[in-house]
């Protein structure tokens, strides 16, 4: 909350990587964590992969991966990249070839599957294509495509099957003098997703792409992935993220900030503080909430606003927002504006007022950063 002192108690030390850049993103160091998704249409629709990516960058997305399963997708990437708002990943797997065709369409980076990338002489020549059209690379493991000879070693998917697999691969990259890359070890088991992630953290520098892979539907994926992914933002693993959600990519990236926002970590537009409500509401809350999520979804300044049903948290959690609303009696509730009790409302005018007030504190807090800088 944007008036809330930074405490000791919520500090996160994050893991000291290496800086890399995707495209005109920086990736790593002390970059912001970025959010990432990826589309779902057939890259071959240009204009719906296009429309798509242009949403999910309106949400937030600094990074959006397409895939390029085919010859016809790598000629459509290059348009793609040509119109996208933010850097582009091709998600490559089993054809190399298009590892190297998607770095000459314009491909920010690429991310390829030790798994099935095929062996080290072919890994050769996407890093050649990389290093010639200034693209980065992810090595992007997973635990349902691990090596033959890995699967063949632990006897099952595990950790340290995953992270042996990306140190491979960094190897590979190294010893050909390519360092602009960054690394992710997936999994859909939320155990062995951290448990890689923190044996990855020890043993590299590179910039660490986080996800749970295949993690469900939008309630259950976005469950798993707070709870994996939180837990290694909050040991301060982590340089970009991205939730794989069975959902609609803006809706991985909404989940992505909420992620982050709730650990301190990135700010992007309003906080909604509110109670689930119970009989002493003084007015219905969820549909309040329902109807100031999608009409505050413009702004993009960091702020909060609290929507407390009654004067039981209201107050108290007003005096820590940018602009609250505590439900009261008689059809009308108090509104306070910068931590301070302001002026009665009633009900009825409540969403729009609020709007509008919430659209005249980010005008305030634009002015006041615009000024310091």
């Amino acid at each position: 909350m944007s008036l809330n002192p930074i405490r000791p108690w919520r500090n996160i030390y994050r893991r000291k990587s290496r800086q890399i850049m995707v495209g005109n993103v920086p990736v790593g160091g002390d970059a912001p964590i970025t959010v990432q998704t990826m589309t779902n249409t057939l890259t071959t629709d240009v204009a719906g992969t296009i429309a798509q990516v242009q949403a999910a960058a309106d949400a937030g997305a600094d990074i959006v991966r397409v895939s390029v399963p085919d010859e016809a997708s790598s000629k459509a990437l290059k348009q793609i990249c040509a119109e996208s708002p933010v850097p582009i990943v091709a998600d490559i797997h089993f054809h190399y070839k298009r590892g190297i065709e998607a770095a000459e369409a314009g491909a920010a980076c690429l991310r390829i599957n030790p798994g099935n990338i095929g062996d080290e002489r072919r890994v050769k020549e996407v890093i050649a294509a990389a290093r010639d059209h200034n693209c980065a690379i992810r090595i992007g493991v997973n635990a349902g495509s691990l090596e033959k000879h890995l699967l063949e070693k632990y006897g099952e998917p595990c950790p340290d099957a995953m992270v042996e697999s990306g140190l491979e691969h960094i190897r590979i990259l190294q010893d050909n003098d390519f360092h602009n890359f960054k690394i992710s070890v997936k999994a859909s088991d939320v155990f062995m997703s951290a448990a890689a992630y923190q044996q990855l953290a020890e043993a590299t520098d590179a910039p660490i792409h986080l996800g749970i892979t295949e993690a469900g539907g939008l309630v259950s994926g976005t469950i798993k992935s707070a709870i994996g992914l939180g837990n290694l933002l909050w040991m301060g693993i982590g340089d970009t993220i991205r939730v794989s959600l069975s959902a609609d990519p803006v809706q991985e990236v909404k989940v992505g900030f909420e992620i982050l926002k709730s650990l301190g970590l990135r700010h992007r537009g309003v906080n909604i503080i509110s109670c689930p409500s119970c009989a002493r509401q003084g007015f219905d809350v969820i549909k309040t909430v329902e109807a100031l999520e999608m009409r505050l979804e413009h702004i993009k300044t960091p702020m909060s606003l609290s929507i407390i049903g009654c004067v039981v948290n209201g107050p108290g959690e007003a005096l820590m927002t940018d602009v609250g609303f505590t439900g009261g009696g008689a059809g009308a509730g108090m509104v306070y504006l910068a931590g301070k009790q302001s002026h009665k409302l009633s009900n009825d005018q409540m969403v729009e007022h609020i709007v509008e007030q919430v659209e005249k504190r980010a005008a305030e807090l634009d002015a006041i950063s615009a000024a310091a800088e």
